[in-house]
């Protein structure tokens, strides 16, 4: 399985977080390839720019430890921003949006712990 993380489960996957589902981390171990998009870097770098509790660490270090981890970078498409369009508005999050959306071209299966990016597509994996 090649599997997308979501920006949470690839932090607390990488942080070592007690908040990473034991059914993530098995899935995790067992994927062929594991994948972070650049839009989840991106989302870190805002979040932790503005100070949002949320986000432990800096882009730059959560880039070094998702290289660290082995995880492959996954670059944003025009393919993956025009698929948006086409997703019904399940979410507001831009960022879960084009996480499903390049789930969907690629294809690979999106890892999350929201249910509302659940509800998408049967190629999102709610763990």
């Amino acid at each position: 399985m090649k599997l997308l993380l979501d920006t949470h489960l690839a932090l607390w996957a990488v942080t070592g977080s007690e908040r990473l589902p034991a059914r993530a981390a098995e899935l995790i171990m067992a994927a062929d390839e594991v994948y972070v998009s650049a839009a989840s870097v991106w989302e870190i770098a805002i979040k932790h720019a503005l100070g949002r509790g949320q986000m432990p660490v800096s882009a730059a270090q959560a880039l070094q430890a998702f290289h660290e981890s082995g995880y492959r970078m996954l670059s944003v498409q025009a393919e993956h921003a025009a698929r948006v369009e086409r997703l019904p508005t399940v979410h507001a999050d831009p960022f879960d949006r084009l996480l499903v959306a390049q789930a969907l071209e690629e294809p690979l299966t999106l890892l999350t712990s929201d249910k509302q990016v659940a509800a998408y597509s049967d190629a999102v994996l709610l763990v």
